[in-house]
């Protein structure tokens, strides 16, 4: 076996997984999206739920005929805000799904990385070529990018399981607190790798 043919194996499985990588960012983001208006509307939700729990509902005279309107209210708002959350529930679980399907692809190129790294040799995987970034740089990039994905999904999962309905103010927050975790990541990570391979899944 030539030590090109074995270097060729790792660049088939790259070739393979980035394109997944490129599917499944899309979908990310997509997702992602569609999670801003749900937060908004349990933001509200919260909010108005708070204004109907210090509205005295007793000195509106139009309203006393209706003893139990205030309980009935806050019953329709708390089933509303639950619909929310099984929404939310599932977009978490299609983040999920982008992070466990982003890391097993990522799994099988390390593992066809390790059955040949031997026979590549060190110098070849730390070499890049004219249209091609290194294969130690691009192991490296998709570490980066599983990496992303793990994190990101858990810091998203622990704020949505701190939701509490006892805790309104907690809740008219979420938004602004989901807004953080993406600002503190780094946006165009993905997208940059995906460009400096761009030229490599060409080939």
């Amino acid at each position: 076996m030539t030590q090109d043919q074995p270097l060729l194996a790792v660049h088939t499985a790259l070739k393979k997984c980035f394109p997944v990588v490129e599917e499944q960012q899309g979908l990310w983001q997509s997702t992602l999206q569609d999670c801003q208006p749900l937060l908004a509307s349990l933001g509200n939700l919260a909010e108005q739920l708070q204004a109907a729990q210090n509205l005295r509902f007793d000195d509106v005279p139009a309203l006393r005929a209706f003893p139990d309107l205030q309980e009935r209210l806050r019953r329709k708002q708390l089933e509303a805000g639950d619909t929310v959350l099984d929404k939310l529930a599932e977009k978490l679980a299609t983040l999920l799904k982008v992070r466990d399907t982003v890391s097993s692809h990522v799994e099988r190129v390390f593992e066809t990385y390790e059955q040949h790294a031997d026979a590549a040799g060190l110098d070849a995987v730390l070499q890049p070529s004219a249209g091609s970034p290194s294969v130690a740089d691009m192991l490296e990039w998709l570490q980066d990018i599983e990496r992303h994905y793990r994190s990101s999904y858990l810091k998203r999962k622990y704020l949505l399981s701190c939701i509490q309905w006892g805790d309104l103010e907690g809740i008219q927050a979420l938004p602004a607190a989901w807004n953080r975790i993406a600002e503190e990541e780094r946006q165009d990570l993905v997208q940059d790798i995906l460009l400096n391979v761009s030229f490599f899944l060409e080939e």
